[in-house]
Formats: structure tokens, C-alpha cells, sequence
């Protein structure tokens, strides 16, 4: 009997052993953060077996060939719109003579280096942070289309209203418009490909992100690297970018959320180009493995740079931001990064999940102790209970360094809004934490226009009559089992 347990003991060793090999060459192999790749290092040794099921989902990168296709996309599109740009930025000729204020300037020049966006100034700009208006808008602009229109979005359920925004895309493609949707297949679960069968009967096509199937999204079983972006573009000079959803909980109708609070953009003008080009990049990755025609670059509206007065109310320079696990560039990132860092009143941030890098963690500290008016605003409920608990981990670590952070108690806020200066802000799809800074594609719009800036800042003023402002004392009183989820939800969070 001893010799029997001490060979299962040895054995147990040797698998041990063998699991930790294993860990070290799944983990290093792949070029990742040094925060994830340890955090993938605790999971797949402490727990055998289970760890490498979960990296199967959760860990497993975008192949090479995924890579090279979306960037030798974003390549052909570089190319055709971006020439004229970056001559404009070496005769320091981008934004006028008069508007040259410093930090719009190292704004926009930070985002055309590091992201290629282009800066665009006729743009005409409307807030929407109710859900019913906001559907009830897009709904008949879609309906009203004339030649296109094209749609992705993270979740596109099949509820009532996935049904009204499907509608009115199938009475598009019956008039005439050519129409393309893409969407996220994990972010969409219960939507099946038949939800859009009658849409490709009218000549609309519909195709999940990055699929080697349009119907079963198992065929890949990554839970990570999500399409997470929301743009529909219409005719090629409407546009729709922020944080909304389409599904029955994001206009009210969740018995458990009850009201949620988003933030989205309708824009008229020359943005919506480049979000079209956004689109086109996307759709013609995700399609390679179909059927599906390509969007051809001819398709899309020419672009020619048409400069206007970026302190006229009616007229909003923007540019649009993207990122994902495609490029090491983290456009939206250090875009933050770069209005956190030239801050020199207020910061006002709306995000539904602060799991900050190290990197916006001190950026938003040295702000708060250099006399900047820093103010955070996340939901006072869960609707990811992990997610939220790596949230409440960070408030209290920047609450404890002097930043303000509150609860919003109408309903769930899901917005993600940064306001800083007079005439700065981003509205888009990206939240604070490891998840949009690296995993997922997500895109924003960064904002110059002081009318604009001030909407956006009398509204995030006006959300904090609904708001409880943390505390020291608050987190203090806290359970010790409610802080022990806060620190292990914070130790795994570079990952999940």
C-alpha cells in the first residue's frame, strides 16, 4: 500500500509537472501583457484541466491569419484615405491657423500617428441618451434609406425590438439600398441565422464577426476578441456611434435593470465616411471565408478634407478612433490617455466597468492630486457580478487616492463618455477596463466643439442628482467575504 501511494503521489507530480509545461508554452507563446500573461500563469497551474478549458474560451488569441487579413484590409483603406491627411500634418497645415490650440492639436495629432484617424471637421452632431428616441430616429433613417445602409453592433437580439430595427432594414433592401449588418455571434446568442433569412431574400446580407460559419458560432470557440463595436452608417453621410445595443433591455423593457442609461451620437457630415470605412475594414474580414461579395473601396463616398472653425457650434471636428487584438497600437487607450494626461480642470468620465491598466490608474491619480476635478460614474448594480466586484476593487483604490467616483442608482448607467476642457470629449463603444483596451474591436468618436463638450458635461452634471458619492467610510464597512471578491475579482480581472 505505501508503494501504491507513493506512485500515485509521484504520478500526480509528473502530471503536475507536465501541466506547468504546458501552461508555460500556451501562455508565452502568444505576445500578451505581462499583467494577463501571469494572470494566465495563476489559472492554468492552480487549477489542471479546468484552467486550459477555460483559456480554450477565454485565452486563445486571433490566429495569425485573422491578423493578416484584417490588418491587410485596414492597409488598402490607409492607403486610399490617408495620403492627403498626413501631408496636411507635415505642413503643420491640419487644423486652422487660428484653432491651433494646444491640446486639440496634440489630440488629433496623437490619434492620426498612432490610429491613422482621419480629421474630420463638417459634422453635425445630435446627443441621444434615451433608448426609445434614439431607435425611433435610426429606425426611419434606416427606413428612408436611398442607397445604403450598413450596421454592426455588438448584440443584436431577436426581441421585439431586434424586430423593429430588422424590419426596417428588410423595407430598405425592398426599396432599393443595399444592405449589409454584421454582428458579434457570442454578444448575439439566442439570434440564430434565420433571424435575417428574409433580409437576404430582399438582397440585404447579414454575417457574423470573424466566423468560419454564419450559423453556428461554436465553430469558434474563443469568448474573447469580441466585435464589440456599434456603428450604422446610411447613405454614406449619416451616422450612428456610442454605446447602445439593439435589444429590448436597452429601451427599459429589463425587469431587473430596469432604466438604462447610454450615451450615443447621430452624425450628419463627413464622419460618417470613416465610420462607413470602419465598416468596410470589418465586413470584408469577417466575409473572407463565405460567399459574400467584398465592400469595394469604390463603394464608399470620396473624401476630401473640408476644414471649417472647430469653435463653431454648428460644425464638430471629429475623428474616429478604433482598436482591437489586431494591432499593438491601443488607439482608444492612449487616446484616453492622451485627455487625461493635458487635463487642466475637470475630467468627467461614464463607465459601466472601471478595471483600469496601470497606466489610466495613474494618469487619473496624478490628475486628482494635481487639482484636477476628476469624476468617475459606474452603476450601483452588477450585470456581470465578477466584473462589477474587479469595479468596486478599483473605486475604493482611486476613491483612497483622491478621485471621485459615484454610484448612479437610476437604473444601470452603460455609457462611455470622457469630458475634459472646453472643448473636448470621446463618445463610443469603449469601456474602462482590460476587456476594451485589448480584447475586444471597439471604436469611439474624439470630439472637438465647445457646444457639443458642454452638452456632454451638462449631462453627466445632471446624472449626478441621481448618483451617491463613495466614500472611504463606504468601502470600510464593507464584509470581509465582499472584499475578498473584490481582491481575487481584481487579481484575475487582466483576463476575463
Amino acid at each position: 500500500m505505501i508503494l501504491t501511494w507513493d506512485i500515485i503521489r509521484r504520478t500526480i507530480e509528473v502530471l503536475w509537472i507536465i501541466n506547468i509545461a504546458f501552461a508555460i508554452w500556451t501562455v508565452f507563446r502568444s505576445r500578451r501583457s505581462v499583467v494577463a500573461t501571469w494572470a494566465w500563469m495563476l489559472v492554468l497551474t492552480v487549477l489542471p484541466g479546468i484552467g486550459f478549458i477555460l483559456y480554450l474560451f477565454f485565452g486563445r488569441q486571433l490566429s495569425h491569419d485573422e491578423i493578416f487579413a484584417i490588418q491587410e484590409e485596414q492597409k488598402k483603406v490607409q492607403r486610399h484615405y490617408l495620403a492627403e491627411q498626413r501631408d496636411m500634418l507635415k505642413e503643420h497645415d491640419l487644423l486652422p491657423e487660428k484653432e491651433r490650440l494646444p491640446r486639440v492639436r496634440m489630440l488629433s495629432e496623437l490619434n492620426l500617428n498612432n490610429d491613422d484617424a482621419i480629421l474630420t471637421f463638417d459634422n453635425q452632431v445630435k446627443v441621444f441618451i434615451s433608448g426609445p428616441e434614439l431607435f425611433d430616429q435610426m429606425i426611419t433613417d434606416i427606413k428612408n434609406a436611398k442607397k445604403s445602409v450598413s450596421l454592426e453592433f455588438y448584440t443584436f437580439y431577436s426581441n421585439q425590438l431586434g424586430h423593429r430595427v430588422l424590419k426596417a432594414l428588410e423595407e430598405a433592401a425592398a426599396n432599393g439600398a443595399k444592405v449589409r449588418v454584421i454582428y458579434d455571434a457570442s454578444g448575439s446568442r439566442g439570434t440564430k441565422a434565420s433571424f435575417f433569412d428574409h433580409l437576404r431574400e430582399l438582397g440585404g446580407e447579414a454575417q457574423p464577426f470573424i466566423s468560419t460559419s454564419k450559423k453556428h458560432w461554436f465553430t469558434t470557440p474563443r469568448l474573447n476578441y469580441h466585435l464589440h463595436r456599434k456603428l450604422v452608417i446610411i447613405d454614406h453621410h449619416i451616422g450612428y456611434i456610442g454605446g447602445f445595443n439593439i435589444g429590448d433591455q436597452y429601451v427599459n423593457k429589463s425587469p431587473k435593470f430596469g432604466h438604462w442609461r447610454y450615451t450615443h451620437l447621430r452624425v450628419i457630415g463627413q464622419s460618417p465616411i470613416l465610420m462607413e470605412v470602419r465598416f468596410a475594414m470589418d465586413w470584408n474580414t469577417s466575409i473572407r471565408r463565405t460567399n459574400l461579395p467584398k465592400f469595394e473601396l469604390k463603394e464608399l463616398k470620396p473624401f476630401t478634407v473640408n476644414r471649417k472653425d472647430i469653435n463653431d457650434n454648428k460644425n464638430v471636428a471629429m475623428q474616429i478612433v478604433s482598436s482591437g487584438p489586431d494591432n499593438q497600437h491601443y488607439g482608444i487607450r492612449r487616446g484616453y490617455e492622451g485627455i487625461i494626461a493635458g487635463a487642466k480642470k475637470y475630467i468627467y468620465i461614464q463607465t459601466p466597468y472601471l478595471i483600469p491598466e496601470e497606466s489610466i490608474l495613474e494618469a487619473l491619480i496624478i490628475a486628482a492630486n494635481s487639482g484636477i476635478d476628476v469624476r468617475i460614474m459606474v452603476p450601483c448594480m452588477p450585470d456581470h457580478p465578477f466584473v462589477y466586484r474587479a469595479t468596486e476593487y478599483y473605486a475604493k483604490y482611486l476613491v483612497a487616492h483622491g478621485v471621485k467616483v459615484y454610484k448612479y442608482n437610476d437604473g444601470f448607467i452603460h455609457a462611455k463618455t470622457m469630458v475634459s476642457g472646453s472643448n473636448i470629449s470621446s463618445v463610443g463603444s469603449a469601456n474602462q477596463d482590460f476587456r476594451s483596451y485589448t480584447l475586444n474591436f471597439e471604436v469611439n468618436s474624439f470630439n472637438y466643439n465647445p457646444a457639443l463638450t458642454q452638452e456632454l458635461k451638462k449631462i453627466f452634471e445632471k446624472d449626478l442628482d441621481k448618483c451617491t458619492l463613495l466614500t472611504n467610510d463606504y468601502f470600510a464597512q464593507q464584509s470581509s467575504w465582499l472584499k475578498f471578491k473584490q481582491y481575487f475579482s481584481r487579481l484575475l480581472s487582466p483576463i476575463f
